[in-house]
């Protein structure tokens, strides 16, 4: 069965199809009067539906029934990560990264960042694709570009890590993580944090944490730390 993202979806037995994904229903998928389809709002309802007027350009949809908080997970998972110079690679990582499951996205620019913007519009277009590939209600929240001091200053009500390469102790996730818990990563840049940069974290509560012994490119470490705060909470 097809499925659509429907943000705006309300509680009204008739929902319409904006213009990109009426077109995408009928011009490219060519779905007809009758067939059923599924809806996702990106804030956890999952809605079943069927076509009873197939425009290309504003398909009328009557509601069938809806599922709330559809395999909501367990966990909630923010990931503070530097953008790095290719910005394929960031593409790359928050597409992978909704498939496994996060809840939040910032991007942060460091003391050795290579690229200081980003633009989200695009960025969420990609997430949107991913949550459909991926059968996902939640749509992961992603924000706008953020100094690293101004993030690691914010309140945040959880257990929070920093990963990073510099010389020290530090601890593996699997023996941190208070599970079904809600947890801040922060991911460096290509460059890696500076020792001022760690040591700000450290003051503001966030512990030192490993993810292997192998150098992991920026995209991948956060990969890997979202892939591993998931397993967790199996």
């Amino acid at each position: 069965m097809q499925l659509f993202y429907t943000p705006d979806i309300t509680d009204s037995p008739i929902y319409y199809l904006s213009e990109e994904e009426s077109k995408h229903c009928i011009r490219v998928l060519r779905l007809q009067n009758g067939e059923h389809v599924q809806l996702i709002d990106g804030k956890g309802g999952l809605y079943e539906a069927e076509i009873i007027d197939p425009h290309p350009k504003k398909v009328a949809l009557k509601l069938l029934a809806v599922q709330s908080n559809f395999n909501q997970q367990n966990h909630y998972l923010h990931v503070a990560i530097a953008p790095p110079k290719n910005i394929e690679r960031l593409e790359w990582f928050l597409e992978k990264a909704t498939e496994i499951g996060i809840d939040e996205i910032s991007l942060i620019i460091c003391h050795r960042s290579e690229r200081k913007e980003a633009k989200t519009e695009r960025l969420n277009k990609i997430i949107t694709a991913a949550i459909k590939q991926s059968i996902k209600a939640y749509h992961p929240l992603l924000n706008e570009v953020i100094p690293y001091q101004k993030l690691i200053n914010q309140p945040f009500y959880g257990q929070k890590f920093i990963a990073h390469c510099e010389p020290g102790q530090k601890l593996e996730l699997k023996n941190q993580i208070t599970v079904k818990g809600r947890y801040l990563i922060l991911i460096g840049p290509e460059g890696d944090f500076s020792p001022k940069e760690i040591d700000a974290a450290l003051q503001n509560g966030f512990e030192p944490i490993t993810l292997g012994n192998s150098r992991l490119r920026t995209e991948t470490a956060a990969l890997e730390a979202c892939f591993e705060i998931n397993f967790l909470n199996r």
